[in-house]
């Protein structure tokens, strides 16, 4: 939604020389401080920004700021959506809107006062009853509401990305100087929190998006030197594609990279459901584990097989509607034992894997679901934790382990799908 650009030295809105406080009115310099000095404290510890919005209405509002409404435009970095948005008003608590990757919200900033204040670098200030409806999109609703004066500020961030903050007012003289000076010698502080905030929020998602729930909080809480691992008995589910290479020969990357996404669709959301977590994805497949849960020994390997079979009940829905350019299948391999992952790598440049010789073991199964003909297989230390009745398929020998490990399937394997 909101454009990146390189940093431009002196930009971020966070730097400030002093200046800022010049045209404050003397009588209202200490309060404007006790807020900035809010922003800093209690504001960049607050749970959630909503809240923080909130309670800078709150602020400006207790010192003669007529603030009726205030809104935040956001760059995200995330896998869904390009940027938030949140609106606070005096009557309406905040909102949040989340605006998606895509033409619709570029669009959408292009016509907005944002990108005005983007490109000029300065704030855009609007009388309401001299200004147009066609000026902006959001014109018309604002006067709809009743407001009179709209301010709109750029906050640049250090990082480069460009965001930005507005307030408007109900009161018939709008805002007056000093309203806007106090609002000018608080924005450093409020830029350098958000910021603050914000970048806290992408390390987070981006962490778990890429190594997982569990790994992405060890390793926020410091696990990040080499050779650390930690071990979690758990039911192991592996699952991959079948004949991928094949099915994938003639696809163009941007094909396969579909192709893969739409897999994943079908794998992903029923192992999330059944409280399992993916750890590791692999290519054409994926690693996922369901903890142990106190004594409910059999809750992991119940939830690890309810998931696998809604997989393969998603994947056979999803050949049904011709979501892939060819049928697609899956094989299955569950087992429980113990999973490790840590840190594996050399120098600065580690890689937060999962090992160990149960991961192994599972990954092996797997390779039998083809030639048994089976989507779905169990290890004999899996159905040990199972009520009911598996189907044995014999022992059989599994590359790189001497014994060889009895297999089952399910009685009944794909129940219909939930909904």
């Amino acid at each position: 939604m909101l454009e990146r650009r390189p940093p431009t030295p002196g930009s971020p809105t966070a730097f400030a020389d002093g200046s800022e406080a010049d045209d404050v009115p003397f009588g209202a310099l200490q309060p404007s401080v006790g807020i900035r000095d809010w922003l800093l404290g209690e504001g960049a510890r607050m749970p959630n920004a909503e809240e923080m919005l909130a309670g800078l209405a709150e602020r400006l509002i207790a010192i003669g700021v007529p603030v009726d409404r205030a809104s935040t435009a956001i760059d995200t970095l995330h896998s869904e959506y390009a940027g938030v948005g949140r609106i606070w008003t005096r009557d309406g608590g905040t909102t949040v809107r989340l605006f998606p990757h895509g033409a619709r919200s570029t669009d959408a900033y292009l016509n907005s006062p944002f990108h005005t204040v983007h490109e000029t670098g300065e704030w855009l200030i609007l009388d309401l009853s001299k200004t147009p409806d066609d000026a902006y999109a959001i014109v018309p609703d604002l006067k709809a509401g009743g407001y009179t004066h709209y301010v709109v500020a750029p906050l640049f961030f250090t990082n480069g990305t460009q965001n930005g903050i507005t307030f408007a007012t109900r009161a018939p003289e709008g805002f007056r100087d000093d309203d806007i000076a106090i609002l000018r010698f608080v924005m450093p502080a409020l830029a350098a929190v958000m910021e603050m905030r914000v970048l806290n929020k992408q390390l987070d998602h981006v962490l778990r998006l890429y190594v997982g729930d569990e790994p992405h909080r060890a390793i926020l809480a410091g696990d990040i030197r080499r050779g650390q691992v930690t071990r979690i008995r758990s039911a192991i589910l592996f699952a991959d594609m079948r004949d991928y290479t094949r099915t994938s020969a003639d696809m163009t990357p941007e094909e396969a990279v579909g192709l893969l996404n739409v897999f994943f669709d079908c794998l992903v959301p029923p192992i999330e459901r059944e409280g399992g977590e993916v750890l590791k994805y692999l290519g054409d497949g994926l690693l996922a584990i369901f903890r142990e849960s106190g004594d409910d020994l059999g809750g992991a390997a119940k939830g690890a097989l309810t998931a696998a079979q809604h997989a393969l009940a998603a994947l056979d829905e999803a050949n049904a509607l011709h979501q892939f350019p060819v049928p697609v299948a899956a094989g299955i391999a569950l087992h429980h034992g113990e999973a490790a992952y840590g840190n594996v790598g050399s120098g600065s440049r580690l890689d937060f894997t999962v090992i160990g010789r149960d991961v192994n073991l599972a990954s092996r199964i797997a390779q039998l679901n083809r030639a048994l003909g089976e989507p779905l297989l169990m290890s004999k230390p899996f159905v040990d934790f199972l009520w009911g009745d598996p189907v044995p398929l014999g022992e059989h020998r599994l590359n790189g382990f001497d014994e060889p490990m009895a297999v089952f399937r399910p009685k009944f394997l794909r129940p219909r799908k939930s909904s």
